[in-house]
This record gives C-alpha cells, structure tokens and sequence, in this order.
C-alpha cells in the first residue's frame, strides 16, 4: 500500500499507545527513525485508508499494508471457521500483529501477540513487564479478571494483588492500583 508497510503500521500503533503512555512512545520513535509528524502521518494516512469508499477494506487492507503474514492457521470456534494471521513487527521482535478474520475477510479482532520463541519470560503477578507481556500472557493467571473497557484498542486485567493491567492493542502499558468505585 502506497505510504504505509509494517514500519507505519508500527507507528499507527503508537498512536493510541501515545493517550496512556507518551513517554514509552518517544523513546521508540527513533528506535523506528521516525519523528512525532511522521507517526501523525501514518496514522493520518491509515484512518483515510479505512474510511476510503474504493480502498481495501478488512483483511485485504492489513494484508495491502503488512504483506503476506508470516503464519497463517485455520481455526474453528462452535460452528465458525476463522483464520489467524500473524505478522513480524520491527518494533517489537517479540511480537507479532494477530488478525483473527472471519468469512468474507472480515476482521474479527486484531492485536499484538507473543511471537514463538520469544525471550520474554512468563507473567507473574508482582512481576509483569511493560511493553514486553501482552494480553494473553496476563489472562492466563491465576485469578485474574479480563474486562472490556469498552474501546476497541484497549483492554484490563484486574489482578488478584489488587492492581489493574491497562493493554492498548493487546501490548501492556502500565500496571496501577486497582480503585474501588
């Protein structure tokens, strides 16, 4: 896609990473060799693609953007057949971009995953690591609670210590005391 491959795709990410963690975000910048206008850039130049009458739409727009995915797996949930794609990000080795599509090549839910291998090591409760655990990686704990926050990019974990694990695009970004309401 004109404009935009995984380098760009990186910044869009960024983007919405940026409302919870700004400062995490500029010191990847130029880990990317990217400045603050090129990522708003990017991200301008996705949200036009999204929103394009004739542009891809769905899978096809990711796989216009990202290219072939490195994994591809064929998955059944109840009487559904979906597909995982997973893609290399060169801002994070560790990961991987993940498109769960459903018939037709419609995205279903998409977000950062651990990538095989990964030297990161397993969550712990006490114990989690910014940017580097994602969200599965934090549900899977004992006692843990996943909740909705009800934004698209983002996700919590409430933790039996009494903390909150705050993930945009599935990437955790911070770990804070969990309020009463």
């Amino acid at each position: 896609m004109r404009g935009l491959a995984r380098r760009e795709f990186c910044l869009v990410l960024l983007r919405r990473m940026a409302d919870v963690r700004p400062d995490l975000v500029a010191e990847a910048l130029p880990r990317l060799g990217a400045s603050p206008a090129e990522a708003h850039a990017a991200h301008t130049r996705w949200q036009a693609l999204q929103h394009s009458r004739r542009g891809p739409r769905g899978l096809a727009l990711r796989t216009a953007v990202l290219g072939p995915p490195e994994e591809l797996e064929d998955r059944r949930f109840g009487d559904l057949d979906v597909q995982v794609r997973r893609w290399p990000m060169p801002l994070w080795p560790h990961l991987m971009w993940e498109v769960l599509s459903g018939p037709g090549g419609s995205v279903l839910h998409e977000h950062l995953s651990r990538a095989p291998g990964s030297p990161v090591p397993p969550a712990a409760a006490g114990a989690l690591l910014v940017w580097e655990h994602v969200l599965d990686d934090v549900v899977g704990l004992r006692g843990a609670q996943s909740v909705d926050p009800g934004v698209v990019t983002r996700w919590e974990v409430h933790l039996p210590t009494g903390e909150r694990a705050a993930f945009v695009w599935g990437l955790l970004q911070q770990v804070s005391p969990l309020q009463d309401p």
